[in-house]
């Protein structure tokens, strides 16, 4: 393939794709003497549910419209509940970081995970473990709506499958990949705070709870949102914002542009959606 004149290079693993398990172990000790060599004091406590809740969100753990076979998505929740098993309940003391890679990694070799859908190389895959960045996608957007500082996040490049709830919020996504991409979170703050992970039927819920009862509460929202075509390709742009209210009386006490988010859409769009073309 060629752009711009310039043939596009195949990664060895691409030419070799027996190599792929050696380059992830490799990545993946990298990664590991990475974070035992860097800064951060990463967040490793449990305790049982601090009394405040700061922030809530829920989604549906079965998407009807992924158009593959329906069991992709029951094994996907199966391995959300394997992933959050190392997550719930874990507390952020004051200067500690979550880091969803460090977690996920602490006991993976006893996990059963099942074949759920990644996207590799632009394609979708079946893959042990896969569906798992519909946690930290959740995670990720609950800690928006705290006082919590997010230190590394991933957006994912490419949307491959239609959002299955047309109310929910674009560009608040948190991709993971083993040995390359984490989310991270900072408490810059003096509170304790807490991830909460529930399920109840097709649903999960992440809630992060505080030791103290908040006097501000976090919104965010899309502005900003379109559709539009460059190089022959379809990309969706939103900008996400985070709005503070004060808590007792309502009052937007901030309102400001977090970051624009774009990405490729690699699926039909409904024939009524226009797109705008730029070059």
């Amino acid at each position: 393939m060629f752009r711009g004149g310039v043939m596009k290079r195949k990664r060895l693993t691409e030419i070799f794709p027996f190599l792929i398990p050696i380059r992830s172990a490799q990545r993946n000790f990298f990664y590991r003497i990475g974070l035992f060599l860097d800064k951060n004091t990463y967040a490793k406590t449990y305790e049982e549910q601090l009394p405040y809740l700061v922030a809530s969100s829920k989604t549906n753990m079965i998407n009807q419209k992924s158009g593959y076979d329906i069991i992709y998505q029951k094994n996907k929740v199966v391995n959300l509940q394997i992933a959050s098993q190392d997550m719930n309940k874990i507390v952020l003391n004051p200067k500690e970081t979550f880091s969803f890679y460090k977690l996920l990694k602490k006991n993976n070799h006893k996990k059963k995970y099942k074949e759920g859908l990644v996207l590799i190389n632009g394609k979708i895959v079946a893959q042990k473990g896969g569906g798992i960045c519909q946690l930290s996608n959740l995670i990720y957007y609950v800690a928006l709506m705290t006082p919590l500082t997010i230190i590394e996040r991933h957006g994912h490049k490419v949307k491959s499958l239609p959002n299955p709830d047309p109310n929910s919020l674009e560009g608040v996504d948190a991709t993971i990949s083993s040995g390359w991409l984490d989310l991270k979170i900072l408490n810059d703050t003096k509170d304790k705070y807490q991830i909460i992970i529930d399920f109840q039927d097709e649903y999960m819920t992440v809630s992060i709870y505080s030791d103290k009862k908040p006097e501000i509460y976090y919104e965010i929202i899309n502005e900003n949102f379109t559709y539009f075509r460059k190089n022959n390709k379809i990309y969706e742009s939103v900008d996400v914002i985070k709005v503070s209210h004060d808590i007792e009386t309502k009052k937007v006490l901030k309102s400001q542009k977090l970051y624009q988010e774009v990405v490729e859409i690699t699926y039909p769009l409904e024939n009524n959606i226009k797109l705008e073309e730029r070059e």
